[in-house]
């Protein structure tokens, strides 16, 4: 996989007035879908995040589906297994992760199973003490 996509990046390719619509936009419609992901967890995370927004830019449940329809035909949604979740929080959290910041971690694994060449976040402050393994990947869009 060339391009793995956080939360971060995929929010704005659905609002054409955000700052990083242009760069996430050309980002999520570069690569065919077998080149390009994001993770089981970032469904629930762009749908809880669209539907919530304040004011104007807030979307009805029923965009929100449509919105996710659109990610998951042009990107390829990775899942981990129970076993890999496991593996996973044992890993972040001798690294010192605590708190949400667990969800983040939670895509770079999902990045590094699909072994993705880049993971494009606008959040790098978040990836970056994820160690040198997700750092080398790392990128904005």
């Amino acid at each position: 996989m060339k391009a793995f996509l956080d939360t971060s990046v995929l929010v704005p390719v659905f609002y054409g007035d955000h700052q990083h619509h242009a760069a996430s936009l050309d980002l999520f419609t570069r690569f065919p879908k077998k080149e390009i992901g994001c993770g089981a967890h970032s469904l629930l995370e762009v749908y809880a995040t669209l539907t919530r927004m304040p004011g104007k830019h807030r979307i009805s449940s029923e965009q929100g589906m449509l919105f996710i329809s659109d990610i998951r035909e042009r990107l390829t949604v990775v899942a981990l297994t129970a076993d890999e979740y496991g593996d996973m929080l044992q890993t972040f959290t001798s690294l010192g992760i605590v708190g949400g910041t667990i969800y983040d971690a939670l895509l770079a694994a999902c990045a590094r199973k699909a072994k993705a060449k880049a993971l494009f976040t606008w959040n790098t402050r978040h990836y970056a003490q994820f160690g040198a393994e997700v750092l080398s990947i790392l990128g904005t869009p």
